[in-house]
């Protein structure tokens, strides 16, 4: 029975397809025995085993680690043959650029899969264990315990038991480096003070709207006229302006209305009004 998520694999080909545009005939099917998980890789009929070693770093242990079993029905000495081009894949024989000097080697790219599994593989002193170890609850198996023998099982309770404590280990060992980050940065910091007159660069927030920023005309500041209020704070309207004059035409009679501006209201509320009566109250208006 499998201990660990794809530690004991199987795989199986498929060939005898329309080959593609990048010359691929065939489909490279491989299972995790514990989970049933399943890749699909696409390859050529013509591939080798160092081929097909190094697409299982591409596509599986740069994201899973390293197999423990492979069992493939195809041919029981496929399996014997490829576990050494594996291991090979993932070390032995690979010759590294000198660091900062990519250009001596041009083929980069090739080694993105193992930079992945080592990095996820490294110790991280902010959480206190590998990032793969954090995320799937146990240490990843690499090439150097390959053939490690009377591996401790993790299963049930236990395991739960321990990622829920490497969780909590996390969350303090990140708080412990953000604190420690903060008292490096509050070293450096300092309260800034100014003085009158000094120049200082303004930023301006890259948010537009009915409110523009510059220089404006020296503003004109409108007294507000007083209002006499009387006991039951009621007041008197009180004329400003007669702005138009029209007559309004009945059957037996024509009435001269004028249009008037009110102080303390707008020329949205001006009101249509008898001429006659607006005489009597506000002859001043008229003089």
């Amino acid at each position: 029975m499998p201990e660990w998520k794809w530690e004991h694999i199987t795989m199986d080909f498929l060939f005898g397809l329309p080959r593609t545009s990048s010359g691929h005939d065939g489909i490279w099917v491989i299972v995790d025995r514990l989970t049933k998980t399943a890749r699909f890789i696409s390859i050529k009929a013509t591939s080798t085993l160092d081929q097909l070693a190094r697409l299982y770093v591409d596509k599986i242990a740069s994201q899973y680690g390293v197999p423990v079993s492979i069992v493939s029905d195809t041919d029981p000495r496929f399996t014997s043959k490829f576990l050494p081009s594996l291991q090979k894949a993932m070390g032995t024989g690979l010759k590294f650029s000198t660091s900062f000097h990519p250009q001596t080697d041009g083929s980069w790219n090739t080694h993105l899969p193992l930079m992945e599994f080592s990095y996820n593989s490294s110790y991280q002193p902010s959480i206190g264990m590998t990032p793969y170890e954090a995320l799937y609850g146990r240490p990843w198996r690499t090439p150097v315990c390959w053939n490690e023998v009377g591996e401790r099982k993790l299963v049930g309770p236990e395991l739960v038991q321990i990622t829920t404590n490497n969780i909590k280990l996390i969350k303090e060992n990140l708080r412990t480096a953000q604190d420690r980050q903060k008292s490096y940065a509050d070293k450096r910091r300092r309260n800034l003070e100014f003085q009158v007159r000094d120049q200082v660069f303004l930023k301006l927030s890259p948010w537009r709207g009915v409110i523009r920023f510059g220089r404006k005309d020296p503003s004109h500041v409108l007294q507000e006229q007083p209002v006499d209020l009387k006991e039951d704070l009621s007041y008197v309207e009180e004329q400003v302006q007669i702005l138009d004059r029209k007559e309004q035409v009945l059957r037996n009679k024509t009435i001269p209305l004028i249009k008037v501006l009110w102080r303390h209201h707008g020329v949205e509320e001006t009101t249509w009004e008898p001429e006659d009566q607006m005489k009597r109250r506000y002859p001043i208006l008229f003089n």
